[in-house]
Protein backbone atom coordinates (compact mmCIF):
# COMPACT_ATOMS: atom_id res chain seq x y z
CA UNK A 1 0.00 0.00 0.00
CA UNK A 2 1.43 3.21 -1.14
CA UNK A 3 2.24 5.57 2.36
CA UNK A 4 0.05 8.79 0.96
CA UNK A 5 -2.72 6.07 1.06
CA UNK A 6 -2.94 4.94 4.76
CA UNK A 7 -3.73 8.02 6.41
CA UNK A 8 -6.91 8.49 4.00
CA UNK A 9 -7.58 4.63 4.56
CA UNK A 10 -7.12 5.10 8.23
CA UNK A 11 -9.56 7.77 8.40
CA UNK A 12 -12.14 6.21 6.29
CA UNK A 13 -12.00 2.83 8.88
CA UNK A 14 -12.28 5.24 12.01
CA UNK A 15 -15.56 7.63 10.38
CA UNK A 16 -17.13 4.19 9.13
CA UNK A 17 -16.74 2.18 13.00
CA UNK A 18 -17.92 5.45 14.56
CA UNK A 19 -20.93 6.13 12.44
CA UNK A 20 -21.47 2.16 13.16
CA UNK A 21 -20.92 2.92 16.80
CA UNK A 22 -23.15 5.79 16.80
CA UNK A 23 -26.03 4.29 14.99
CA UNK A 24 -26.40 1.01 17.34
CA UNK A 25 -26.27 3.36 20.37
CA UNK A 26 -29.49 5.42 18.87
CA UNK A 27 -32.79 4.07 20.22
CA UNK A 28 -35.23 2.93 17.93
CA UNK A 29 -38.41 4.72 16.93
CA UNK A 30 -40.10 2.67 19.65
CA UNK A 31 -37.95 2.95 22.40
CA UNK A 32 -37.24 6.63 22.38
CA UNK A 33 -41.45 6.26 22.71
CA UNK A 34 -40.98 4.50 25.63
CA UNK A 35 -38.15 6.20 27.49
CA UNK A 36 -40.00 9.20 26.40
CA UNK A 37 -43.36 7.97 28.38
CA UNK A 38 -42.19 7.30 31.38
CA UNK A 39 -43.54 9.57 34.28
CA UNK A 40 -46.41 10.93 31.97
CA UNK A 41 -49.91 10.91 33.45
CA UNK A 42 -52.17 8.80 30.46
CA UNK A 43 -55.92 10.36 31.55
CA UNK A 44 -57.81 7.56 29.23
CA UNK A 45 -61.34 8.56 28.37
CA UNK A 46 -63.64 5.67 28.74
CA UNK A 47 -66.52 4.05 28.58
CA UNK A 48 -67.56 3.38 33.03
CA UNK A 49 -70.89 1.29 32.29
CA UNK A 50 -69.22 -1.66 32.74
CA UNK A 51 -67.17 -2.84 35.84
CA UNK A 52 -65.43 -5.58 34.45
CA UNK A 53 -64.16 -3.45 31.84
CA UNK A 54 -63.46 -0.59 35.02
CA UNK A 55 -61.42 -3.21 37.17
CA UNK A 56 -59.74 -4.37 33.48
CA UNK A 57 -58.43 -0.61 32.77
CA UNK A 58 -57.53 -0.70 36.59
CA UNK A 59 -55.10 -3.77 35.98
CA UNK A 60 -54.03 -2.57 32.78
CA UNK A 61 -53.21 0.82 34.78
CA UNK A 62 -50.91 -1.08 37.06
CA UNK A 63 -49.42 -2.98 34.71
CA UNK A 64 -48.20 -0.04 32.47
CA UNK A 65 -47.14 1.98 36.06
CA UNK A 66 -45.14 -1.70 37.14
CA UNK A 67 -43.76 -1.83 33.59
CA UNK A 68 -43.07 1.64 32.16
CA UNK A 69 -43.31 4.20 34.92
CA UNK A 70 -46.66 5.20 33.18
CA UNK A 71 -49.11 6.61 35.03
CA UNK A 72 -53.27 5.65 33.83
CA UNK A 73 -56.12 7.65 35.20
CA UNK A 74 -59.07 6.54 33.86
CA UNK A 75 -62.12 8.88 33.60
CA UNK A 76 -64.99 7.68 33.17
CA UNK A 77 -67.50 8.84 30.92
CA UNK A 78 -71.21 7.59 30.53
CA UNK A 79 -70.69 8.56 26.61
CA UNK A 80 -67.74 9.45 24.62
CA UNK A 81 -69.37 12.64 23.03
CA UNK A 82 -68.10 13.90 26.52
CA UNK A 83 -64.40 13.42 26.03
CA UNK A 84 -64.71 14.42 21.97
CA UNK A 85 -66.80 18.07 23.02
CA UNK A 86 -63.67 18.53 25.54
CA UNK A 87 -61.39 17.95 22.75
CA UNK A 88 -62.84 20.55 20.63
CA UNK A 89 -63.70 23.08 23.25
CA UNK A 90 -59.97 23.10 23.58
CA UNK A 91 -59.52 23.37 20.11
CA UNK A 92 -61.99 26.51 19.48
CA UNK A 93 -59.93 28.18 22.85
CA UNK A 94 -56.82 27.54 20.95
CA UNK A 95 -55.31 25.05 23.68
CA UNK A 96 -53.40 22.71 20.93
CA UNK A 97 -51.12 21.53 23.49
CA UNK A 98 -51.56 20.29 27.34
CA UNK A 99 -55.13 18.94 26.22
CA UNK A 100 -57.06 17.16 29.06
CA UNK A 101 -57.69 14.10 27.21
CA UNK A 102 -54.77 11.57 26.13
CA UNK A 103 -56.37 8.46 25.09
CA UNK A 104 -59.83 7.45 24.22
CA UNK A 105 -62.44 4.85 23.81
CA UNK A 106 -63.91 5.83 20.35
CA UNK A 107 -66.81 5.01 18.47
CA UNK A 108 -67.73 5.07 14.95
CA UNK A 109 -69.46 8.28 15.04
CA UNK A 110 -66.96 10.07 17.26
CA UNK A 111 -64.10 8.92 15.29
CA UNK A 112 -65.28 10.51 12.55
CA UNK A 113 -66.21 13.47 13.95
CA UNK A 114 -62.83 14.01 15.18
CA UNK A 115 -61.23 12.81 12.17
CA UNK A 116 -62.54 15.28 9.71
CA UNK A 117 -61.89 17.79 12.31
CA UNK A 118 -58.36 17.32 12.48
CA UNK A 119 -58.46 16.57 16.32
CA UNK A 120 -56.34 12.86 16.09
CA UNK A 121 -52.62 12.60 16.81
CA UNK A 122 -51.24 10.24 13.97
CA UNK A 123 -50.96 7.94 12.15
CA UNK A 124 -50.14 6.00 15.21
CA UNK A 125 -50.40 2.33 14.28
CA UNK A 126 -47.74 2.31 12.08
CA UNK A 127 -45.33 2.84 15.64
CA UNK A 128 -46.75 0.44 17.71
CA UNK A 129 -44.73 -3.00 17.80
CA UNK A 130 -47.69 -4.95 18.51
CA UNK A 131 -49.80 -3.64 15.54
CA UNK A 132 -47.98 -7.27 13.87
CA UNK A 133 -50.42 -9.17 15.65
CA UNK A 134 -53.77 -7.43 14.19
CA UNK A 135 -55.13 -8.92 11.23
CA UNK A 136 -55.61 -6.09 9.00
CA UNK A 137 -56.21 -7.94 5.66
CA UNK A 138 -58.73 -9.98 6.11
CA UNK A 139 -61.00 -8.19 9.24
CA UNK A 140 -62.25 -5.31 7.62
CA UNK A 141 -63.86 -4.09 10.87
CA UNK A 142 -60.06 -3.69 12.27
CA UNK A 143 -59.20 -0.95 9.07
CA UNK A 144 -62.61 0.56 8.95
CA UNK A 145 -65.02 2.19 11.64
CA UNK A 146 -68.36 2.42 10.48
CA UNK A 147 -67.66 3.14 7.04
CA UNK A 148 -64.29 5.62 8.35
CA UNK A 149 -61.27 4.40 7.00
CA UNK A 150 -58.55 4.09 10.53
CA UNK A 151 -56.01 5.24 8.35
CA UNK A 152 -53.46 4.50 11.63
CA UNK A 153 -55.52 7.38 13.77
CA UNK A 154 -56.87 4.52 15.95
CA UNK A 155 -55.96 1.32 17.56
CA UNK A 156 -57.73 -1.41 17.74
CA UNK A 157 -58.27 -3.22 21.08
CA UNK A 158 -61.15 -5.30 21.61
CA UNK A 159 -64.12 -7.34 19.59
CA UNK A 160 -67.52 -7.07 19.88
CA UNK A 161 -70.97 -9.12 18.33
CA UNK A 162 -74.49 -8.98 19.10
CA UNK A 163 -76.02 -12.12 20.69
CA UNK A 164 -79.09 -12.68 22.43
CA UNK A 165 -79.51 -14.19 26.12
CA UNK A 166 -82.11 -15.61 27.39
CA UNK A 167 -82.77 -18.18 30.52
CA UNK A 168 -83.54 -21.45 29.96
CA UNK A 169 -85.24 -21.55 33.25
CA UNK A 170 -88.37 -19.75 31.47
CA UNK A 171 -87.67 -20.51 27.97
CA UNK A 172 -87.51 -24.23 28.00
CA UNK A 173 -86.94 -25.56 24.70
CA UNK A 174 -84.46 -24.48 22.55
CA UNK A 175 -86.60 -24.01 19.48
CA UNK A 176 -88.66 -21.93 20.79
CA UNK A 177 -86.21 -19.14 20.50
CA UNK A 178 -86.57 -16.82 17.88
CA UNK A 179 -83.56 -17.11 15.15
CA UNK A 180 -85.11 -13.93 12.62
CA UNK A 181 -86.63 -10.93 12.53
CA UNK A 182 -89.81 -12.74 11.93
CA UNK A 183 -89.49 -15.06 14.57
CA UNK A 184 -88.82 -12.65 17.11
CA UNK A 185 -92.23 -11.17 16.13
CA UNK A 186 -94.26 -14.00 16.41
CA UNK A 187 -92.19 -14.83 19.54
CA UNK A 188 -93.59 -11.63 20.98
CA UNK A 189 -97.31 -11.84 19.88
CA UNK A 190 -97.75 -15.04 22.02
CA UNK A 191 -95.47 -13.68 24.93
CA UNK A 192 -96.58 -9.89 25.04
CA UNK A 193 -94.05 -7.63 27.37
CA UNK A 194 -91.39 -10.08 27.98
CA UNK A 195 -88.99 -8.60 24.99
CA UNK A 196 -87.09 -5.41 24.92
CA UNK A 197 -84.34 -3.40 23.96
CA UNK A 198 -82.18 -0.54 25.12
CA UNK A 199 -83.43 2.98 24.13
CA UNK A 200 -82.50 3.36 20.39
CA UNK A 201 -80.38 6.51 21.50
CA UNK A 202 -77.73 3.72 23.57
CA UNK A 203 -75.79 1.83 21.19
CA UNK A 204 -76.95 -1.39 21.80
CA UNK A 205 -80.62 -0.25 21.41
CA UNK A 206 -79.44 1.23 17.97
CA UNK A 207 -77.57 -2.11 16.89
CA UNK A 208 -80.57 -3.94 17.75
CA UNK A 209 -82.40 -1.92 15.09
CA UNK A 210 -79.81 -2.11 12.85
CA UNK A 211 -79.63 -5.97 13.33
CA UNK A 212 -83.13 -6.60 12.65
CA UNK A 213 -82.93 -4.30 9.01
CA UNK A 214 -80.17 -6.44 7.77
CA UNK A 215 -82.16 -9.23 8.76
CA UNK A 216 -85.43 -7.71 6.51
CA UNK A 217 -83.33 -6.27 3.50
CA UNK A 218 -83.98 -8.45 0.36
CA UNK A 219 -79.88 -7.62 -0.20
CA UNK A 220 -77.70 -7.08 2.32
CA UNK A 221 -75.14 -5.84 0.05
CA UNK A 222 -76.49 -2.68 0.02
CA UNK A 223 -75.49 -1.78 2.84
CA UNK A 224 -72.00 -1.31 2.09
CA UNK A 225 -73.31 1.54 -0.84
CA UNK A 226 -72.65 4.93 0.11
CA UNK A 227 -76.07 6.14 1.47
CA UNK A 228 -78.72 8.76 0.29
CA UNK A 229 -81.83 10.44 1.35
CA UNK A 230 -83.54 8.55 -1.13
CA UNK A 231 -81.68 4.70 -0.94
CA UNK A 232 -81.79 5.42 3.30
CA UNK A 233 -86.31 5.18 2.52
CA UNK A 234 -86.18 2.74 0.30
CA UNK A 235 -83.83 0.17 2.02
CA UNK A 236 -85.11 0.90 5.26
CA UNK A 237 -89.20 0.78 4.28
CA UNK A 238 -89.27 -3.32 5.16
CA UNK A 239 -88.01 -2.05 8.53
CA UNK A 240 -90.93 0.61 10.05
CA UNK A 241 -93.78 -2.23 9.45
CA UNK A 242 -91.94 -4.48 11.49
CA UNK A 243 -91.03 -2.47 14.35
CA UNK A 244 -94.36 -0.68 14.56
CA UNK A 245 -95.83 -4.39 14.85
CA UNK A 246 -93.89 -5.09 17.58
CA UNK A 247 -93.39 -2.15 19.54
CA UNK A 248 -96.52 -2.34 21.58
CA UNK A 249 -95.66 -5.90 22.35
CA UNK A 250 -92.51 -5.20 23.74
CA UNK A 251 -91.69 -4.43 28.06
CA UNK A 252 -93.65 -1.48 29.51
CA UNK A 253 -95.43 -1.79 25.76
CA UNK A 254 -92.97 0.16 24.04
CA UNK A 255 -93.11 3.04 25.95
CA UNK A 256 -89.71 3.08 28.12
CA UNK A 257 -86.77 1.22 27.06
CA UNK A 258 -84.19 0.26 29.63
CA UNK A 259 -80.31 1.32 29.65
CA UNK A 260 -79.05 -2.33 29.64
CA UNK A 261 -80.08 -5.86 29.82
CA UNK A 262 -80.34 -5.71 33.43
CA UNK A 263 -84.27 -6.51 33.71
CA UNK A 264 -83.35 -10.13 32.63
CA UNK A 265 -82.37 -10.46 36.06
CA UNK A 266 -85.19 -9.35 37.43
CA UNK A 267 -87.35 -11.56 35.39
CA UNK A 268 -89.05 -8.67 34.08
CA UNK A 269 -88.09 -10.27 30.46
CA UNK A 270 -86.94 -13.21 28.94
CA UNK A 271 -85.09 -12.36 26.08
CA UNK A 272 -81.99 -9.62 26.02
CA UNK A 273 -79.26 -8.55 23.96
CA UNK A 274 -75.37 -7.78 24.53
CA UNK A 275 -72.59 -6.65 22.12
CA UNK A 276 -70.63 -9.17 24.16
CA UNK A 277 -70.34 -12.83 23.37
CA UNK A 278 -69.41 -13.89 26.61
CA UNK A 279 -71.11 -11.39 29.00
CA UNK A 280 -73.62 -14.37 30.09
CA UNK A 281 -70.97 -16.51 31.15
CA UNK A 282 -69.11 -13.48 33.20
CA UNK A 283 -72.76 -12.71 34.44
CA UNK A 284 -73.29 -16.00 35.86
CA UNK A 285 -69.89 -16.42 37.45
CA UNK A 286 -70.35 -13.05 38.78
CA UNK A 287 -74.14 -13.91 40.24
CA UNK A 288 -75.59 -11.43 38.27
CA UNK A 289 -77.53 -14.08 36.15
CA UNK A 290 -78.25 -17.14 36.61
CA UNK A 291 -76.97 -20.85 36.13
CA UNK A 292 -79.67 -20.98 33.47
CA UNK A 293 -79.05 -18.43 31.20
CA UNK A 294 -77.79 -19.29 27.66
CA UNK A 295 -76.91 -17.61 24.44
CA UNK A 296 -78.09 -17.41 20.84
CA UNK A 297 -77.26 -15.46 17.33
CA UNK A 298 -79.89 -14.70 14.86
CA UNK A 299 -79.41 -18.03 11.98
CA UNK A 300 -78.21 -15.33 9.24
CA UNK A 301 -75.42 -14.44 11.93
CA UNK A 302 -74.78 -11.20 13.75
CA UNK A 303 -73.40 -7.65 13.77
CA UNK A 304 -69.74 -7.00 14.75
CA UNK A 305 -67.25 -4.16 15.22
CA UNK A 306 -63.95 -3.63 16.57
CA UNK A 307 -63.44 -0.98 19.14
CA UNK A 308 -60.96 1.00 19.51
CA UNK A 309 -58.76 3.62 20.88
CA UNK A 310 -57.44 7.46 19.59
CA UNK A 311 -55.29 10.17 20.93
CA UNK A 312 -56.46 13.53 20.24
CA UNK A 313 -53.93 16.05 18.76
CA UNK A 314 -53.35 18.28 21.85
CA UNK A 315 -52.76 15.26 24.60
CA UNK A 316 -50.12 16.13 26.65
CA UNK A 317 -49.03 12.49 26.65
CA UNK A 318 -49.07 11.28 23.37
CA UNK A 319 -45.99 8.54 24.43
CA UNK A 320 -47.89 7.36 27.04
CA UNK A 321 -50.81 6.63 25.30
CA UNK A 322 -49.31 4.99 22.58
CA UNK A 323 -47.70 2.75 25.61
CA UNK A 324 -50.85 2.14 26.34
CA UNK A 325 -52.45 1.54 23.39
CA UNK A 326 -49.71 -1.16 22.70
CA UNK A 327 -49.87 -2.95 26.04
CA UNK A 328 -53.75 -3.35 25.20
CA UNK A 329 -52.91 -5.64 22.22
CA UNK A 330 -50.28 -8.18 23.90
CA UNK A 331 -51.10 -11.35 23.27
CA UNK A 332 -51.37 -11.90 26.92
CA UNK A 333 -53.09 -8.89 27.66
CA UNK A 334 -55.69 -10.28 24.77
CA UNK A 335 -55.73 -13.43 26.39
CA UNK A 336 -57.27 -11.81 29.84
CA UNK A 337 -59.27 -9.82 28.50
CA UNK A 338 -61.04 -12.89 27.21
CA UNK A 339 -60.99 -15.22 30.36
CA UNK A 340 -64.78 -14.96 31.58
CA UNK A 341 -63.26 -14.54 35.24
CA UNK A 342 -61.80 -11.30 33.97
CA UNK A 343 -63.61 -8.84 30.71
CA UNK A 344 -64.69 -11.94 28.83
Amino acid sequence: MPPSRAPALLLAFTLTLFCAMSWAQTPAPWERIVAKAKGQTVYFNAWAGDEKTNEFIAWAGDELKARHGVNVVHVRLKDTAEAVTRVIAEKTAGRHSDGTVDLVWINGPNFLAMKEQGLLHGPVTPLLPNMRYVDTTTKRSNVVDFTTPVQGYAVPWRLAQIVFIYDSARIRDAQDVPRSAAEMLAWARKNPGRLTHPNPSNFLGATFLKQMLYELAPDAAVFQQPATDESFARVTAPLWPWYDALRPLLWRKGQQFPENGALLNDAEIDITLSFTPAEAAVSVLSGKLPESVRTFTLSKGSIGNTSFVAIPYNSRAKEGAMVLANFLLERATQARAQDVQQMG
